[in-house]
Formats: structure tokens, sequence, C-alpha cells
């Protein structure tokens, strides 16, 4: 099973983000608070795609609302972009976690997760069109570039791809809040805000 089925026949937004709330295309909606679909401009120029959603987002069900979330509106901020004029959303729409205690912990989307949640994104890149699509992340890069792609060594550059007219990847906001110390969290931030300048140059 997947998603397919449960798509409307109308593709408009509003009709994919009602339909995607009774999703049961794979096993994670039965442990998630609800679906998180993407949200924003609906014909933005510029489209950001992670992982899935996380607690906090799975709690508010809206995409990148918690601590990662944070850390992009900071990075969009010094790119030049403004959130309210982007599309952002996640190839997975449940949180899949795992409990430790009273707590969520983040498990990582397989691959059958991701191939039963692809035709959401499908759906969503189709309506919003944009010109540039950001990767956030080596799971989604992976997924819709091939399991070869490294965004360590490609991130920040132009990507041929059909997704849109201009396809680049870095990465996950989230990896960024992991590293080791505050040194290393600023420098990779600063990599990060560059990767997304990258993008919105290619708006231009």
């Amino acid at each position: 099973m997947t998603a397919e089925e449960f798509l409307p026949d109308r593709l408009s937004m509003r009709d994919l983000e009602r339909a995607a709330q009774d999703c049961k295309g794979c096993r994670l909606h039965a442990n998630a608070t609800q679906t998180v679909f993407g949200e924003g401009l609906k014909r933005s120029l510029i489209m950001l795609v992670g992982e899935q959603p996380g607690d906090r987002e799975d709690i508010d069900g809206r995409p990148f609302v918690g601590p990662a979330g944070r850390l992009l509106d900071r990075g969009l901020k010094e790119a030049g972009i403004t959130r309210n004029d982007v599309y952002l959303t996640n190839i997975v729409k449940h949180f899949k976690h795992e409990r430790v205690g009273k707590r969520r912990i983040h498990k990582k989307p397989n691959a059958d997760e991701i191939m039963a949640c692809r035709p959401w994104l499908d759906a969503e890149m189709s309506v919003v069109g944009p010109e540039v699509l950001v990767l956030l992340g080596a799971t989604v890069a992976k997924a819709l570039l091939g399991p070869a792609f490294k965004v360590t060594q490609m991130r920040g550059r132009s990507i041929a791809s059909d997704f849109a007219p201009n396809v680049t990847a870095t990465v996950h906001p989230s990896s960024i809040l992991r590293a080791r110390d505050g040194d290393t969290r600023a420098r990779e931030f600063g990599r990060f805000v560059d990767d997304l300048h990258f993008a919105a140059e290619l708006m231009s």
C-alpha cells in the first residue's frame, strides 16, 4: 500500500492537505499524532524538502517549527529569503519515532516508508511548480537523486534534474544542532547559509 490511493481527484493544495490527513499509506500513521503536510506559498519560486516532521511538528501539525525549524528560519533570513515566500515540506508526512522513557526519539524512515509517502511530495511539487528545489539532508537527496548521491560532496551546487529547473542540496539543519561544539556549529551554520544563498541566487 502507498499514499497513491489516498490522493484526491483534483490536485489543488487545499484538497491535497485535506486528503493527507486521512492517509494510511504506511504504518507510520498509527503512532503519529497527525499528518504534517507542507506549508507556505502555494506558487512559490523556492521549495525546501526535509526528511520528516519531528516531535514538535507532530504536536503542532506544521513543518519546521521545532529547534531545526528555528535554525532554518535563521538561515533563510541570513540568506535573504523570507519564510513566507517559500514552500516547506517533508518527504515523509508522519513522525517516525521510538519511546525512551517519556521522550519520543526520531528514527530515520526506511526506503519502503519513503516510497509509500512519495506520492504526496510528487503532488506538492506538481502544484507548487518551484523554480528552485532545495533538498535538506542525505535522506531526501538520496531518495530523489539516487543512492549514490553524497550531500557532503555535492552541496551548494546546481544539480541536473527533472524535478525543477534548478535543484540543489544541503545538509538538514538538525545535523548542525548535533555538532560537537559551539565552534563547529557556527562554522557549519555559516556553510548552510552559503548554500541557501546559492539557492536564492538561482531564482534570479
